[in-house]
């Protein structure tokens, strides 16, 4: 028999050889002959098998029969047993998707602590086809009609093999393997899928697999094509600012399959949609948030930025030292009354005598407020940012100069009218915020 998707496999792994290799290894007839292709191009791998203690003995027999084969081939083996009912329970998850939860979990920290650079997995094209009928049944866009995919560090060199072709190739270099019983059976999705739908379509038309290889390169371009466009359009619309990513609101509505669009762009960073479409229709100040980011509407348009914890530390100004580490550039001296002089936004003339230890800085906090030089009487901070047309992101980046809990000076703004050095001050600090 020709096995010409095992050759080309044989090519693939042979390009990885420079690579720090690791083989994800049940035991199946599938890995087995991975593992063996591996050996024979004397390419350089580790083993890495998982129990998933779900069938008992048998469980325990499948990883007896992985370290025996490493052993006598002097391959590096990890081995991790785990709980997969109690896992499966504690976080409310089918017994497949907790399992590959937890081996996906495992391999990364192998890749952490061993700097394994590539993971093999054995999935084939049967599998590939069975992962594109669930997913066209359950409802998909063209990313999820690609089968299982190749990402990050994980590569699947048997893709494109049918599962006939990698039987017959072990059968024939008589490359031993052990079966899982439970694959018989139907107690899962996915082999009821197998069993009961794609084996009997593929006994009637068994043209249908390689037609199928066909589908998924011409879906493989298409949506290469489609990402390269959306990545293109995102570089226009995205604009890196000092306060985060900027994406005019005008822009994005006019965009002609905007749903789609935004999708793509924003439910990686864990919005939905539907979310976003709502937000561009929403008043100035409206802001999402995922798990890692968080999306403001501004005047005319929204700005991207990462969650970050909220600013609570203060840091204490000790005038008499010349070192000190503070999060914005300030200096100051002492100096004599003069005639008066209008200061700057970027300067403060304090009446020394009126201010209490310690001097601090710090972040806005709701009802913080003060007496604005030039006005009379005392005005919220929050109306005073609303007057001054402050964004969200804006309010959050203001330092404030305070005297015990008093504000002193919103810095580069406006003083208090409380502290600010009179014709009576003996002494003025004067204090400068660097431009």
């Amino acid at each position: 028999m020709e096995f010409k998707e095992i050759e080309n496999t044989r090519q693939d792994l042979s390009s990885l050889a420079s690579e720090k290799l690791l083989l994800a290894h049940s035991g199946g007839v599938d890995s087995c002959v991975m593992a063996q292709i591996l050996l024979e191009e004397k390419i350089p791998f580790s083993v890495a098998h998982c129990n998933f203690q779900l069938r008992d003995s048998a469980s325990i027999a499948d990883e007896e029969f992985v370290r025996t084969w490493c052993k006598q081939y002097k391959i590096p083996f990890f081995i991790k047993r785990f709980d997969t009912l109690s896992f499966k329970k504690e976080h409310k998850q089918s017994t497949q998707l907790a399992a590959r939860t937890l081996r996906y979990q495992w391999f990364e920290e192998l890749r952490n602590a061993h700097g394994f650079s590539v993971l093999l997995t054995a999935h084939h094209l049967n599998d590939q086809f069975e992962t594109f009928f669930m997913h066209a049944t359950r409802g998909t866009g063209i990313s999820g009609l690609l089968g299982i995919q190749e990402r990050d560090w994980i590569q699947r060199p048997l893709k494109n093999t049918p599962k006939a072709e990698i039987r017959a190739y072990a059968q024939e270099h008589k490359i031993k393997w052990r079966e899982d019983a439970s694959n018989a059976t139907d107690d899962y999705l996915r082999n009821e899928v197998r069993h009961q739908l794609l084996e009997p379509w593929l006994e009637l038309h068994p043209e249908s697999l390689t037609n199928f290889k066909t589908t998924l390169q011409h879906l493989t371009a298409a949506s290469s094509f489609i990402q390269s466009q959306l990545d293109s359009l995102k570089k226009q619309f995205f604009v890196e600012q000092d306060s985060g990513l900027e994406i005019e609101v005008a822009l994005l509505n006019q965009l002609p399959q905007k749903h789609f669009c935004i999708h793509h762009w924003f439910a990686p960073l864990g919005f939905s949609a539907d979310e976003v479409l709502k937000l561009l229709q929403a008043s100035k100040g409206k802001v999402l948030y995922s798990s890692t980011h968080r999306l403001i509407r501004e005047r005319e348009r929204l700005v991207l930025t990462t969650l970050k914890e909220m600013n609570t530390q203060r840091f204490v100004l000790d005038l008499s030292s010349k070192e000190h580490k503070l999060p914005i550039s300030l200096i100051w001296e002492t100096v004599n009354p003069t005639s008066k002089i209008n200061w700057k936004s970027h300067q403060a003339a304090l009446d020394k005598s009126l201010l209490k230890k310690p001097l601090c800085l710090r972040k806005y906090k709701k009802g913080d407020y003060f007496y604005p030089s030039g006005m009379n009487g005392k005005k919220l901070l929050s109306k005073f940012f609303k007057d001054e047309k402050y964004t969200t992101l804006q309010k959050e980046s203001q330092w404030l100069l305070c005297s015990g809990e008093a504000i002193v000076w919103v810095i580069g703004k406006r003083c208090d009218d409380r502290f600010t050095a009179k014709a009576s001050a003996s002494e003025i600090l004067l204090m400068q915020l660097e431009q």
